[in-house]
């Protein structure tokens, strides 16, 4: 599973003109499930945004999380982060999760998000959207559970 974070001030995802979901100061998460991916790795990845420290404490230095700020979340679900852009100039998408699966553990993040987190908008599984964002920082991280399961190098 992989998740684009960006710390917004604002953000809206919009289908045919119509405001679906939107937020002020949070996180615009990207949201991309692969074949692998279970319920294991939503718990996983929720676990790790949600007491992410990125957002500025009094001396301006990165130590609060979400939940310190009481942040809201836009999340939107985005196959193309599974692209495979290993071979070709065409991007594959062989290993993205199969849109019943997919859609599944999508549900599941925005419910276990929703335990910790007050306010937690979403687009629209599947759909064709508009993502509108007023990025903080420029403050952007990439997440991927596959990365998140192997040990830190011991340098």
């Amino acid at each position: 599973m992989k998740a684009l974070i960006q710390r917004v001030d604002r953000a809206s995802v919009s289908v045919e003109g119509e405001i679906k979901g939107q937020i002020e100061r949070g996180f615009l998460i990207l949201l991309g499930v692969t074949e692998e991916d279970t319920d294991s790795e939503v718990t996983m990845l929720v676990d790790k945004i949600t007491k992410l420290r990125i957002f500025p404490d009094e001396n301006d230095k990165t130590n609060c999380s979400i939940q310190d700020v009481g942040g809201a979340m836009l999340v939107i679900s985005q196959f193309t982060l599974c692209a495979d852009c290993r071979k070709g100039t065409r991007p594959s998408f062989s290993h993205a999760g199969r849109p019943d699966e997919a859609n599944r553990l999508y549900e599941l993040f925005l419910e276990k998000c929703r335990e910790v987190i007050p306010q937690v908008e979403c687009g629209v599984f599947g759909a064709h959207m508009q993502v509108e964002l007023i990025n903080n920082g420029p403050f952007t991280i990439m997440l991927d559970t596959d990365d998140l399961k192997r040990p830190r190098n011991a340098s």
